[in-house]
This record gives structure tokens, C-alpha cells and sequence, in this order.
């Protein structure tokens, strides 16, 4: 019995440690193809409502398009990427780096926000790819930037930056 209260427990805490995080609804993407990201913002910053959602797009990541939310202000930045990349023919130098969604989310409420990329070869597959989130409220900010050092575990971080798995393609093609 004690172990089933402690099993319960423990799994209590991981959901709401899981909660207390800005997450992605998907788990992988895969190398060569474009992915759609839906990142989860699921409180507030002590209680204040959320009123800007940044999404940085690491390296390895082209193309960014944001999905327009409605009732929200929509910002990208965009800026060099560190090498070229091939794009259906054309050859890409730059592009979105930052997103930016402004607004306002009750510090109660849960919402998503959606983009997406396409993740090129220069990722590796089998890795995890961090994406920093930094959630902005009226007198502070949840920052989701932390990613872990080589053999770190993320739910060791304070303030992890969401991710996803790269994984290999197919070879189905679309």
C-alpha cells in the first residue's frame, strides 16, 4: 500500500513539474522535412498573465513561419543564419530567428502557440533539439532557455528549454 501511495506520488509531482513548463504537444521532428511546433504556455508568471510568448529558432532550423493567434500581435526578427542552406532550389542566408506573440493570457488559463520549420540536415538525428522560450508577464518573465550540458538530465534545470527529437526520415518522401 505504501508503495502504491508513493507511486502515486511521484507521479503526482512529475505531472505538475511537466506542467509548470513551457512544452511542445510534439515529441519529435524529422531531419530534412518541415515540422509544425505547438508550444504550450500552461500558467502565468506568479499569477500575472502572460502578455508575450518569444520563440528563439536555433540554428539548424530555416524557414520559420508563425501561425497568427488570434487576439495576438504577431513579430518576427529576423537574421543571418551561420551558413547557407539549400531551400527547394533557392539559397536561404536569413530568415525568422525570433517569433514573438503578444496579447494577454489570464495566469489560469492555458493556450498554444504554433510554427513551423524546416529542420535541415545540419541537426543530427537522434539528438534532442532545444528551443528556447521565454514567456514575458507585467513584472517578470518565466525563461525557458536552460538546455542541458552533455549528460545533464533537463528535469535537473530550473528553467529547461523545450524539445523535441530529431529523428531520421523516412524515405517515403511527401
Amino acid at each position: 500500500m505504501k508503495l502504491l501511495i508513493a507511486t502515486a506520488a511521484l507521479a503526482l509531482t512529475l505531472a505538475t513539474q511537466a506542467s509548470a513548463h513551457a512544452t511542445f504537444a510534439e515529441t519529435q521532428v524529422v531531419q530534412g522535412e518541415t515540422a509544425r511546433l505547438t508550444i504550450r504556455i500552461g500558467h502565468g508568471c506568479d499569477g500575472e498573465a502572460t502578455l508575450r510568448v518569444r520563440v528563439q529558432i536555433p540554428e539548424g532550423l530555416i524557414a520559420a513561419q508563425p501561425m497568427v493567434h488570434a487576439g495576438w500581435e504577431l513579430e518576427t526578427v529576423t537574421a543571418a543564419y551561420a551558413q547557407p542552406h539549400d531551400y527547394y532550389g533557392r539559397t536561404l542566408t536569413e530568415g525568422v530567428r525570433e517569433i514573438v506573440w503578444s496579447g494577454e493570457l489570464p495566469a489560469a488559463y492555458y493556450d498554444e502557440f504554433v510554427f513551423r520549420v524546416r529542420v535541415t540536415e545540419a541537426l543530427p538525428v537522434g539528438e534532442m533539439l532545444y528551443i528556447p522560450v521565454v514567456q514575458e508577464c507585467a513584472n517578470g518573465a518565466e525563461r525557458w532557455i536552460e538546455i542541458p550540458a552533455e549528460g545533464q538530465d533537463a528535469h535537473d534545470l530550473e528553467g529547461p528549454a523545450p524539445g523535441v527529437m530529431v529523428v531520421a526520415p523516412t524515405g517515403h518522401g511527401h
